[in-house]
């Protein structure tokens, strides 16, 4: 039986991912915080839906995903910290936008407001370790979901390119390919590309906009990586260029994606296919 809405696998899968990574990885996430990060997300999009009289205010799926996906990738000590990243991630939707549109990822900016605004939050990158089939699995997932929405370019422009300078690096240093597979083969690096840089409604509308601002992105990670160290790399990296989507969008006009629309375009196909 297909699911309704897009959004509808993005948690189903994120939800598995977090089970998976709690029962295979040994995380040291405690369950309570997961119910905390969950809970703020939910209560604070509904509150702001509230008082920006917002028609949807019941539909909270968005809220949601951005709660499994700050569970999946930060880690603190305390509960307040998860609720300030929370509160900070759904926020931001409301309040750093143009045009009606956000242009900040919600994980990733409460992800980022943590690391800055609290002494106890980080992010381990290596998390996922480099099994295999971590990788068949995120490629799996992600790439139905984003056939559904149309943002593979983004994901393809971002993996080519920094692929592309890791390799020209691993060359020049003369280092083994064993080396530069296991820079790339990262479940965090993966899970980034396919779940959190392709996020439809805070990237680019056209589809040039959505491959330069990738490989923006990209060349900022590997200096950050390579040059400063920064093991957080990506994060920052799409926390800095975030911005960069409303110049983008000015430059290459294009319809700015619904998820609404999306759902009528995959319901009019079903009915096709069954009539």
């Amino acid at each position: 039986m297909l699911l309704k809405d897009i959004r509808d696998y993005q948690i189903l899968f994120l939800g598995l991912f977090l089970v998976l990574g709690i029962g295979t990885r040994d995380w040291t996430l405690r369950p309570e915080l997961i119910g905390v990060v969950i809970a703020t997300c939910l209560a604070t999009q509904w509150i702001l839906s509230w008082f920006a009289g917002k028609e949807q205010v019941t539909n909270l799926r968005s809220a949601l995903i951005t709660s499994l996906g700050l569970s999946l990738l930060l880690r603190a000590d305390h509960w307040t910290t998860m609720a300030i990243a929370a509160a900070m991630a759904i926020t931001s939707k409301f309040i750093f936008q143009v045009g009606d549109k956000h242009f900040f990822n919600p994980a990733n900016f409460g992800i980022i407001s943590a690391l800055i605004l609290t002494p106890d939050a980080w992010v381990s990158p290596g998390q996922w370790g480099e099994e295999w089939w971590y990788g068949l699995l995120f490629f799996g997932t992600g790439g139905m979901i984003l056939q559904r929405v149309g943002r593979w370019d983004t994901t393809a422009a971002f993996l080519g390119s920094y692929s592309l300078l890791e390799a020209i690096r691993n060359l020049w240093l003369g280092w083994t390919w064993d080396v530069y597979w296991h820079r790339l083969m990262s479940g965090s690096l993966l899970l980034f590309a396919l779940f959190m840089i392709t996020d439809p409604r805070s990237i680019p509308n056209s589809r040039i906009g959505r491959v330069v601002w990738a490989i923006c992105i990209a060349g900022l990670t590997f200096i950050l990586r390579n040059y400063f160290f920064v093991s957080t790399a990506v994060f920052w990296a799409l926390f800095a260029l975030a911005p960069l989507s409303i110049l983008l969008d000015v430059l290459w006009l294009a319809p700015r994606f619904a998820w609404q629309e999306k759902d009528e375009e995959v319901g009019e196909k079903l009915l096709t296919q069954h009539s």
